[in-house]
C-alpha cells in the first residue's frame, strides 16, 4: 500500500469515528447519567461514578404521581396499531401505485410526499377541535389516526420504490399456471418485498413511537405515551429536577428500539437499498 493509500484509509477511518462518536456520545451520557446518583448529576467524569440503581426504582415508582410503566404499554399498544394499520394500507397503496397505470400517478405520489413534510403544529388546533367535538379526546383512538396520517406518507413511498424493482414476471407466470390476482400478490409478490415491508414495518414504529407534539396536547393521563410521560416526571425529591430519572427514563425507553434495530438490522439494510441499483 503506497503513502496515498494508506492516508486516505486512514482519513476514512477518522471520517467513520467522528460519525459514530457523534451520534452515539449523546446515548452515552444519557446512560452513565442514569446510574448516577442525584447529587452528582453534573459530576463531568466521562464514566459512571457514585453508581445507583435509584433513578430506574423512581422511574417505576407511581407514589408521585409517576405512571411510566402505563405509559410505556399506551406507547406500545399506539405502535402497533399505528403500524399494522398503516403498513396495511400503505401496502396496497404502493403496490398499486407501482403496478397499475392510471392519469395523474406521479402527481398522486407527489402529493403524498408532501403531506409528510406538512408541519405537525400546525395540526394541533384543529384536530383538539374535532376531537373535542366528538367525544375522542383522550382516548387512543386520537393519537393512532394522526400518527397513521404521520406514516402513511413514509411506508407509501417507501414501498412504492421497493414495489418498482420487483420482478413482475414471477406474477404473470402464477397467473399463467392459474394463480387469481389475490393469489399471486399474497404467495409470490408479498413474500419477495419481505424486506422492505419489514424496513417500513420497524421505521414506521419508530416514528410512532416518537411522536411527542400531538400526544402531548390530545391525550390524557390514562392514554398518555412514554414520550408524554417523560416530560411530566417527577422525580424523588420535591422542587429538585429530577435529571438522572429523566436520564434512566430515557434509557429504558430507547433500548428496546436499538434492540429491535440490532435484531433487524440486515433486513433494512437490505429494504433500504433493494431498487437502489438497476439490472
Amino acid at each position: 500500500m503506497n503513502t496515498t493509500s494508506r492516508w486516505r484509509s486512514v482519513r476514512t477511518y477518522l471520517g467513520v469515528a467522528v460519525i459514530v462518536l457523534w451520534g452515539l456520545l449523546p446515548f452515552y451520557w444519557m446512560i452513565v447519567t442514569a446510574f448516577r446518583d442525584l447529587q452528582f448529576t453534573f459530576d463531568s467524569t466521562p464514566w459512571p461514578t457514585h453508581v445507583t440503581l435509584d433513578n430506574f426504582r423512581t422511574v417505576f415508582a407511581t407514589d408521585r404521581g409517576n405512571h411510566f410503566g402505563r405509559a410505556l404499554g399506551n406507547s406500545v399498544l399506539i405502535g402497533v396499531v399505528t403500524t399494522a394499520i398503516g403498513l396495511t394500507v400503505g401496502v396496497f397503496t404502493a403496490y398499486a401505485m407501482a403496478r397499475l397505470n392510471f392519469p395523474a400517478k406521479n402527481a398522486i405520489l407527489a402529493v403524498i410526499l408532501a403531506a409528510s413534510m406538512f408541519p405537525g403544529v400546525a395540526l394541533v388546533t384543529p384536530l383538539f377541535q374535532l376531537f373535542r367535538n366528538i367525544g375522542w379526546y383522550g382516548s387512543y383512538q386520537a393519537m393512532i389516526i394522526p400518527n397513521i396520517s404521520f406514516v402513511l406518507p413514509l411506508t407509501i413511498y417507501t414501498l412504492t420504490a421497493f414495489f418498482r424493482e420487483m420482478p413482475w414476471e414471477l406474477e404473470e407466470a402464477a397467473r399463467i399456471d392459474g394463480a387469481t390476482k389475490r393469489q399471486a400478490f399474497t404467495k409470490i409478490m408479498l413474500p419477495l418485498a419481505a424486506p422492505g415491508v419489514v424496513t417500513t414495518a420497524i421505521l414506521a414504529f419508530i416514528a410512532s413511537w416518537n411522536e411527542f407534539l400531538i400526544a402531548s396536547q390530545l391525550s390524557s393521563d390514562s392514554t398518555a405515551p412514554v414520550t408524554v410521560a417523560i416530560a411530566s416526571f417527577t422525580g424523588s425529591k420535591p422542587h429538585v429536577e429530577p435529571y438522572t430519572a429523566v436520564m434512566a427514563a430515557g434509557t429504558v425507553v430507547t433500548i428496546p428500539l436499538i434492540l429491535m434495530v440490532l435484531a433487524f438490522q440486515r433486513r433494512i439494510v437490505d429494504g433500504l437499498t433493494a431498487g437502489g441499483v438497476k439490472g
